[in-house]
């Protein structure tokens, strides 16, 4: 396995029960309104966030009968998925083994099994062969983990179905001019190292990798505002002492982790870190 991925599968398996404890199957942001300032419980945002990515990037009588989840954690977004598409057969995607054992049981227990399934592999291992062609992939905050950009969505295009789309939400830096200042670069490389990413790219270098690997009717935003409210919960979050002995029991990586969201919270204040979303088809 490649050694950046090694790092992501070890993280996510140190991690996730603590995650799971801490804050339930969604492994993702919440969304707090366009301009971040809605009053909501953090764990109904994380729900509001698989709506509104929904709803902005897919017509709302669209049929879903094949999805994939690309980086499905433990399938929080791959059970709404089929909940909310009853007609649908979802296929999940984890580098962790952890992710995808905790994931196939809430599967069972949702009485979901028959539909949802959850494998450790990684996701550019994939192809239309083996695992079909898919109505809708649904890539929420795991592409960042994955280095080559235009390589994932010329996989993802040739998994569609034709006429089928692709939401993303996935960390970026900005848009470069004003340029990134020495500041800047060394709390993106922080985030980078602590997290496991690789370098990350620019919203337009997302949005121009899309569409050099064909896909078609790109759009890209950015909601940094929406979901920036959720970065102090989840510190609190962390700064809460019943939530101390299950960080010890995680690990240095979690720990590391942890520590990372610092270098979050300052990257946001600079604008050095944004929150894209992508939508495209075949």
């Amino acid at each position: 396995m490649d050694p950046l991925n090694e790092r992501i599968r070890d993280f996510y398996d140190q991690s996730t029960p603590l995650w799971l404890d801490t804050w339930g199957e969604q492994m993702h942001h919440g969304y707090y309104g366009p301009d971040g300032k809605r009053k909501v419980a953090h764990q109904q945002a994380q729900i509001d966030m698989i709506e509104a990515l929904l709803e902005w990037g897919l017509a709302p009588d669209r049929e879903v009968e094949r999805f994939l989840d690309a980086g499905c954690g433990v399938g929080g977004s791959s059970r709404y998925l089929a909940r909310k598409y009853p007609r649908a057969q979802g296929l999940g995607v984890t580098l962790s083994p952890v992710q995808a054992h905790r994931g196939n049981a809430l599967n069972r227990q949702e009485e979901l099994s028959g539909r949802v399934n959850l494998i450790a592999k990684d996701v550019y291992e994939l192809t239309p062969e083996t695992s079909g062609r898919f109505d809708l992939i649904w890539s929420m905050e795991s592409a960042e983990h994955m280095e080559d950009k235009e390589g994932l969505f010329r996989l993802f295009r040739s998994l569609l179905r034709p006429g089928g789309r692709l939401l993303m939400a996935t960390w970026c830096h900005r848009d470069e001019p004003p340029y990134l200042s020495p500041t800047d670069q060394y709390t993106l490389q922080r985030i980078c190292e602590l997290y496991h990413l690789p370098p990350l790219v620019s919203l337009s270098e997302l949005e121009r990798a899309a569409t050099s690997a064909g896909l078609n009717q790109v759009r890209m935003d950015d909601w940094s505002q929406a979901v920036e409210p959720f970065w102090g919960a989840v510190i609190r979050s962390g700064l809460d002492p019943r939530n101390w002995p299950g960080l010890l029991r995680a690990g240095q990586g979690t720990l590391s982790g942890a520590w990372a969201m610092k270098y979050m919270r300052k990257g946001f204040a600079t604008g050095a870190i944004r929150y894209g979303v992508l939508a495209a088809g075949r």
